[in-house]
């Protein structure tokens, strides 16, 4: 992030909401455009560690690529709840959108929770925000997608989430339930997974996928090799890592 922060031009720490925590950085691409296209990146953390500060990993391969990134944070457990949480990245995402109303796109990643967070997008009903985002992909990464299992741990502590809190924020069971079928049929859906990620990261990014290919997504599974649930976004500041090859394949082949 320090690396990002000295040799990219950026904006940090502005404000998407009122909120002390409602706050965003951008990075920009050396040829300034506010048509670029954007990716947003959510950090992972069990919802209640991590920070936007830390978190520019693919800051310098993306925008050597012509893609502004957009890095933000959110009310960390147990201040913020997993509603309020969900909300300031659906937020966030209209913030950007009425921002850069001309990018080329918007992509969101997230790794862990921050996926979590990035696929309750696909839930979302953006006629409340009074703008739809030019949503043009989704990279989710070793992410959580049914929280129900999260309950009986002690990852719940700061969370204080029940039975209730996790069915209604689990995007797993809110898209086998719901009858809804993308609004754009092109944008493409990537669930990746590390190859040392633990089996239970693997059986949900497995059934995440399932579910949205069931569901008519245009969506796609990779398991990445040789990578933990770390590596695999620590990695993202490389710009030849097979990841960072791929989300840039994505947004590149749609401009």
């Amino acid at each position: 992030t320090k690396k990002a922060r000295a040799t990219r031009r950026s904006l940090l720490h502005i404000p998407y909401g009122d909120g002390e925590g409602e706050k965003l950085d951008i990075y920009f691409p050396g040829e300034v455009s506010a048509a670029s296209p954007f990716c947003l990146f959510f950090h992972g953390g069990y919802w209640q560690s991590g920070s936007k500060d830390t978190s520019a990993f693919m800051v310098n391969p993306l925008t050597a690529q012509g893609v502004a990134v957009v890095v933000m944070a959110y009310d960390l457990a147990p201040k913020g709840t997993l509603d309020q949480m969900v909300d300031q990245v659906t937020r966030s995402i209209a913030f950007v959108q009425k921002q850069y109303p001309c990018n080329e796109g918007i992509y969101l990643c997230g790794h862990s929770a921050g996926a979590h967070l990035a696929s309750m997008m696909f839930l979302t009903n953006w006629t409340k925000h009074g703008v739809t985002p030019n949503l043009k992909g989704f990279f989710l990464v070793s992410g959580i997608y049914d929280l129900e299992p999260i309950v009986y741990t002690t990852h719940n502590a700061p969370l204080h989430m029940t039975l209730e809190d996790a069915q209604r924020n689990s995007p797993q069971l809110l898209l086998e339930a719901a009858l809804t079928r993308p609004s754009d049929p092109a944008c493409h859906v990537l669930v990746t997974v590390g190859q040392h990620d633990s089996p239970e990261f693997h059986r949900q990014s497995r059934e995440f996928y399932q579910t949205l290919h069931r569901g008519g997504w245009n969506a796609s599974f990779e398991e990445i090799h040789d990578v933990d649930h770390f590596e695999i976004i620590w990695n993202l500041t490389q710009k030849d890592f097979v990841l960072t090859q791929m989300i840039l394949k994505t947004i590149l082949r749609e401009h």
